[in-house]
């Protein structure tokens, strides 16, 4: 187990991570503001689907209404800033005490009454939908007419989250990094271990003695929390939020569409898979905009899905790693070789 951890921890691979996002840096550093507009977006979701890829690719626990966290961050950082003027890092540190919190609810109910599987999924759309409606109908949070942050005037106000679009692009970009370094860290933990074996198997789990209703409580609930602060900063992105924009099933569908395709239960498979799928998804919009085709978003979604599951089972991300693994393979195999030479000539 130990050698296995420490091949898993390989330095390499922390170098390939710290690249991948200074490219990333590179890029938000040359582009134009249309691209740094949509890579924003694409980096948020890629953060938040990392509660999403946390809760159920290393977790094991089925979520279909993650909207609700992300809506209970937005909103918990639009009330305070545009009502009493306080800073948004105080909107996401309560956003996320609060998503926290209820997530834990939802879990402890839920699993107290053995609610689980697709059960607990559907749950969580139920939760979702009653948040979506009750704060439609809240005159305090602006009801359907949603809440408008005002308009940032350029400068990096940095006390206030508040800044140009570049500047919210390495906001986001920073929060992307932090969960795929999150993500590997407690994926190569006791916790990881702990909740993977209550995934595969939560039976076989209990009886080795996890205490596998304390974990499934403690995983909902960071994931939520993780969920509430990407969906505080989008709310400032998008400078507006609306309970069927920030709460409406689009939402949980573009949270979990990044790990689904890129890779569950990988570091970098939300990432990966959120820059093939929100691009398409923001592309086919605007063709069905043009050609007054509605929906055609969601027809892209679904036939990624349908050519992911047929094709790639685990994910693009996977598949990149062992194709990765296949070219090096003959090299290994060549210097395998030339020492096993050496050793002969040796003796």
């Amino acid at each position: 187990m130990q050698k296995k951890f420490d091949q898993t921890s390989d330095p390499k691979r922390w170098g390939a991570g710290v690249l991948v996002f200074a490219i990333l840096a590179m890029v938000g550093s040359i582009s134009n503001a249309y691209i740094i507009s949509l890579l924003t977006v694409v980096l948020l979701f890629a953060f938040m689907g990392q509660s999403w890829n946390l809760m159920l690719g290393i977790g094991g626990q089925l979520s279909i209404g993650h909207a609700l966290f992300v809506g209970i961050g937005a909103y918990s950082v639009a009330i305070l800033n545009i009502k009493y003027g306080i800073t948004p890092w105080i909107g996401l540190i309560l956003g996320a005490a609060i998503a926290g919190l209820i997530g834990a609810v939802l879990a402890w109910l839920s699993f107290r009454f053995e609610v689980r599987g697709i059960y607990f999924a559907l749950l969580t759309i139920a939760a979702a939908e009653f948040a979506r409606i009750m704060f439609g109908g809240w005159d305090y949070v602006g009801g359907m007419q949603g809440l408008f942050f005002q308009a940032p005037t350029g400068s990096m106000d940095l006390a206030m989250l508040r800044g140009d679009t570049r500047f919210y692009y390495f906001v986001a970009l920073t929060l992307a990094a932090i969960g795929v370094a999150g993500t590997e860290m407690i994926s190569r933990s006791y916790l990881g271990y702990v909740w993977r074996a209550m995934r595969d198997d939560d039976d076989a789990a209990r009886a080795l003695g996890v205490q596998t209703f304390r974990h499934k409580i403690l995983v909902i609930s960071i994931s939520a929390a993780t969920a509430a602060i990407g969906g505080g900063v989008l709310g400032l992105v998008q400078g507006a939020i609306f309970p069927d924009s920030i709460m409406g099933m689009g939402i949980s569908v573009d949270v979990l569409i990044g790990p689904v395709v890129g890779g569950l239960g990988t570091a970098f498979g939300p990432l990966v898979g959120s820059m093939a799928a929100i691009p398409l998804h923001h592309a086919m919009g605007a063709l069905g905009d043009s050609f007054g085709i509605p929906g055609l978003n969601s027809i892209a979604y679904g036939a990624v899905l349908i050519l992911v599951v047929w094709f790639l089972p685990d994910g693009i991300w996977p598949a990149v790693v062992r194709l990765y693994g296949a070219i090096q393979l003959p090299a290994r195999v060549r210097i395998l070789k030339l020492q096993e030479v050496e050793n002969d000539r040796a003796a």
